[in-house]
């Protein structure tokens, strides 16, 4: 191994290691306590007649809840990585070019003006992010650079934050409810259904992400300097938003709104390992799932039975970090 790989490979086997400590304790953790010398035998041995609760718990509730957790958290990561190469700004994330926006346009949409219920929440705001995505990348293209697609997501953040506005007026008491839950985010909903339609679409799109690496590190020298190695820049734009719309707005319809995720865990990594995507990206991913893990799990168990919405406690916890950074004088940008 050589010595320039040796920091890199010894943090991202790290951020695994933590990772699998982290998603155990998140499932022996929650209302109903589960021993962690008991999972083994509750899941692959022959439980006592009083455990099978705590099977059932367990298998059904809490384990499709930390993988799901694990996904959103990685995908939501890589995608923040990605955003910020594609604007060279270590503080852009998904949400920039209206993806999150449009997602929630699109959920509020669904909650107010239909029954709701997840299979239609589901499909309207991963509509709303595709559409957004879309209108952001066909107003943008109108000026060099990413400039236009960054101005015309401020754009339809700021309308599609006005109509969810007017909407809200117009809901009634329970409807309310839903939006307020709905936007300060969820995995409550997760189980092994969601799980198989979401796990393989989400794995596929972000391996894909993982593989630009090279790309994402020819853009730190520039766009001409990309150009000049022969990678097609308009083309590539095009097709790493659309991949990220494709990632996070399923996730968004899923999830609610989870804030920080893809903003602080991708530029914490390249504090600690350096902008070199080909480490960067897995690394985000790893700490991305570890990061929003320990989230749902301090969500479960800070008010048991209750449980805080998970978006709440990752901007509790990332905005005091980022604030942390600025006192401390770090180099954000």
């Amino acid at each position: 191994m050589r010595r320039a790989d040796l920091r890199p490979t010894s943090a991202i086997a790290g951020l695994a290691v933590l990772l699998v400590v982290a998603m155990a304790v998140a499932c022996a953790s929650g209302a109903v306590a589960i021993p962690l010398t008991s999972l083994p035998t509750l899941l692959w041995g022959q439980p006592a007649p009083g455990e099978q609760l705590l099977r059932n718990v367990l298998v059904d509730v809490r384990i499709p809840r930390v993988l799901f957790s694990a996904l959103a958290g990685a995908a939501l990561a890589i995608t923040g990585a990605v955003m910020q190469a594609l604007f060279r700004n270590p503080l852009a994330e998904p949400g920039l070019v209206g993806i999150s926006a449009g997602g929630a346009l699109g959920a509020v949409t669904a909650i107010v003006f239909t029954s709701g219920g997840f299979w239609l929440l589901a499909p309207a705001a991963f509509l709303g992010s595709l559409g957004a995505t879309a209108l952001a990348y066909a107003l943008g293209r109108r000026a060099p650079g990413v400039a236009g697609l960054l101005l015309a997501g401020i754009a339809i953040n700021t309308v599609a934050g006005s109509l969810i506005g007017l909407f809200t007026t117009l809901a009634n008491d329970a409807q309310l409810r839903d939006l307020t839950f709905w936007n300060l985010g969820s995995l409550a909903g997760a189980n092994w259904s969601l799980l198989a339609f979401l796990a393989p679409w989400t794995l596929v799109w972000t391996i894909w992400l993982a593989r630009q690496w090279r790309l994402l590190n020819a853009l730190l020298l520039g766009e001409r300097e990309a150009q000049h190695l022969g990678f097609p820049l308009v083309t590539v734009r095009r097709k790493l938003i659309v991949a990220m719309a494709l990632v996070v707005g399923p996730l968004v319809a899923a999830t609610g709104g989870i804030g920080f995720i893809g903003l602080v865990v991708p530029h914490l990594i390249r504090l600690t390992l350096g902008a070199n995507h080909r480490w960067l990206l897995p690394a985000s991913m790893l700490a991305g799932a570890l990061a929003l893990t320990l989230a749902d799990w301090l969500a479960r168990i800070v008010i048991v039975p209750a449980e805080l919405p998970i978006g709440l406690v990752t901007s509790l916890v990332g905005g005091p970090f980022f604030i942390w950074l600025l006192a401390r004088g770090r180099r954000l940008v």
